[in-house]
C-alpha cells in the first residue's frame, strides 16, 4: 500500500499519475496574497484571515486541521492528529482556550451533537498515523463517543469482530453523523466504503454501500464524508461524500439511494449543512490548464437547489444548458488541502486543511 499520501491519492485521482505542476510553499500562500484578499463569488464573498488563530504551534504542535465542530458555549472545538494536543479549543477571536487528547494518532472525523442538552462527541480516528519520524503508518480505525471534554463514554465495534467485514476488508473509518433519533452513522472512507448504521447505544442496525454494487448507485468511491440534510424538516436524508467520483450522493436514513450531485473537478470532504446551503472543502483541483498545484483546494458552496453558488480560492462555478462544468482552482492557490469549513452564526467560515505546513485553521469573514 505504501505511505498515506500515496493511498489518498489513489483515491482521489482514481489511479491517474498526478500531473507536473508548479508547487506553491506556504511562504507564497502566506505573504504574495494581497491584504484583505477577498475571495468567492456572488453573494458568498470572503476576507481571508490567515493569521486568525492566536497560538504558538511550538507550544501546541500540529500536524493537520481535520475537522471543526461549535459546542453550545460558542468554543470552536477542532480535531488533528497530533498526539500532544488532539483537540484544540478556541474561541471565536483565535484565542486558544484549551487542549487535550493524546489517544487519536489518525484523528480525523469530528461529530458534535446535543444528547439532552449535554454537548457529545463523536471521534473518528482513521488509522493512518505519522510515526515519531514522520513515516505514515496504519492500523485499525476507531469511532469513540466521548463527553465535551473528552471522556470515553464507549466505542463502536470494529465491524471485523461482529462479522461484518471480510478478514480481507479494511475498516478505515473517516466520518460519522447522527440522526434524528440518535442512530450513528459511520463512512468508512480509508477502508471499504461502506455506510454503516449504528443505535444510540452502539448496536448494529445495517450496512450499505461499498464499491462492489450491481447497481451502480450504491456505490462509494472514497466515502470521505457523512451528514444528515434537514433542509426538508419532514423528511431528512443522509448526504454522502464520493470523493474519487466528484460527488455527494443522498440517501434515505435506511439507506435507499435517491440521487447523486455531481461536482466535476472538486475532490470534496465532508458536506457542512447551514440553514439551506451545503459547504464543503475541495482537498484536490486543478487550474484551466490541467495543472494540479503542490498546495491546491477551495471551499464550494451549493445552495438549496444543490447548485454551487460560489467557489472561494476557486474559479466561478458555471452551468451551460443547467449542466455544472468543471470547477476549477484558482491561479494562485488561498488554502492547502481544504479538509473542512465550519459555519458560525454570522455565515463566517473557518477552514481546517490537510498537509498545510503544520498551520491552525483559515478564518473566512463574510462581506
Amino acid at each position: 500500500m505504501g505511505n498515506r499520501r500515496n493511498f489518498i491519492k489513489r483515491t482521489a485521482i482514481a489511479g491517474a499519475a498526478l500531473a507536473a505542476t508548479p508547487s506553491f510553499g506556504f511562504n507564497i500562500l502566506k505573504n504574495n496574497l494581497p491584504k484583505d484578499e477577498i475571495i468567492g463569488h456572488g453573494d458568498f464573498r470572503y476576507k481571508v484571515i490567515k493569521d486568525w488563530a492566536k497560538m504558538s504551534v511550538g507550544h501546541n504542535p500540529i500536524l493537520n486541521c481535520h475537522e471543526m465542530q461549535m459546542d453550545s458555549k460558542g468554543r470552536l472545538i477542532m480535531l488533528g492528529d497530533h498526539t500532544d494536543n488532539n483537540i484544540l479549543v478556541f474561541d471565536k477571536s483565535g484565542k486558544l482556550l484549551d487542549y487535550w487528547g493524546t489517544r487519536y494518532p489518525g484523528g480525523h472525523g469530528l461529530t458534535l451533537h446535543d444528547e439532552g442538552g449535554e454537548d457529545m462527541l463523536y471521534i473518528v480516528d482513521c488509522g493512518w498515523f505519522q510515526d515519531r519520524t514522520g513515516k505514515w503508518k496504519k492500523q485499525a480505525g476507531t469511532v469513540s463517543k466521548t463527553t465535551i471534554d473528552g471522556r470515553l463514554l464507549f466505542m463502536l465495534p470494529d465491524p471485523h469482530t461482529i462479522g461484518l467485514y471480510k478478514k480481507e476488508q479494511e475498516y478505515l473509518p473517516t466520518e460519522t453523523a447522527v440522526g434524528p433519533t440518535g442512530d450513528i452513522y459511520v463512512a468508512d472512507g480509508y477502508g471499504s466504503d461502506f455506510i454503516l448504521q449504528f443505535s444510540p447505544q452502539g448496536e448494529f442496525i445495517r450496512k450499505w454501500g461499498g464499491h462492489d454494487n450491481s447497481d451502480e448507485n450504491y456505490n462509494l468511491s472514497n466515502a470521505h464524508g457523512v451528514a444528515v440534510d434537514y433542509r426538508d424538516k419532514t423528511n431528512p436524508v443522509l448526504v454522502i461524500t464520493s470523493r474519487a467520483t466528484n460527488s455527494f450522493k443522498f440517501f434515505t436514513l435506511q439507506g435507499k439511494y435517491i440521487k447523486t450531485v455531481n461536482l466535476p473537478g472538486a475532490y470534496v470532504c465532508r458536506p457542512v449543512l447551514d440553514d439551506s446551503n451545503i459547504y464543503s472543502g475541495v482537498c484536490w483541483s486543478e487550474n484551466e490548464a490541467g495543472q494540479r498545484f503542490g498546495d491546491s483546494g477551495f471551499v464550494t458552496i451549493l445552495d438549496a437547489e444543490n447548485k454551487v453558488v460560489s467557489n472561494p480560492g476557486g474559479k466561478a462555478p458555471q452551468y451551460k444548458n443547467g449542466k455544472l462544468q468543471k470547477m476549477y482552482q484558482a491561479e494562485i492557490p488561498t488554502f492547502n488541502h481544504g479538509h473542512d469549513v465550519f459555519v458560525d452564526e454570522d455565515k463566517n467560515l473557518y477552514v481546517c486543511q490537510w498537509n498545510a505546513h503544520h498551520t491552525p485553521p483559515i478564518k473566512l469573514e463574510r462581506v
